[in-house]
């Protein structure tokens, strides 16, 4: 399905932690109609998983992903850069046939 880096790991339990974990159950990953390619990636914090949602864990980390988004995110690394070319995370998608400059959307 998707892998997840270690950093990219680190970031979410990070991010969970000062968000209140208590409140977040998992990372929703998926895909959405949009951007300068066509598709766009989303992450989001979720409280708990949809009854069709395929479920991963990492780390002690869950992710959800929706059956639609799965199609497009098969093979898919999530991982999390904090050098000088900019912060944030980054998708490694084989699917992905075309990308823009900023690396949130794409096309297939």
């Amino acid at each position: 399905m998707i892998t997840v880096t270690e950093k990219a790991i680190g970031e979410v339990k990070r991010l969970m932690t000062a968000e209140g974990p208590e409140s977040k159950s998992g990372l929703r990953v998926g895909v959405k109609g949009g951007g300068c390619s066509g598709l766009s990636y989303v992450l989001d914090f979720v409280k708990e998983a949809r009854p069709d949602d395929k479920m991963l864990e990492f780390d002690g980390i869950r992710v959800f992903i929706d059956p639609k988004s799965a199609i497009y995110l098969r093979g898919t690394q999530l991982d999390f850069s904090d050098g000088l070319n900019g912060t944030g995370f980054n998708f490694v998608n084989p699917n992905a046939q075309r990308t823009c400059g900023c690396g949130s959307s794409f096309s297939m």
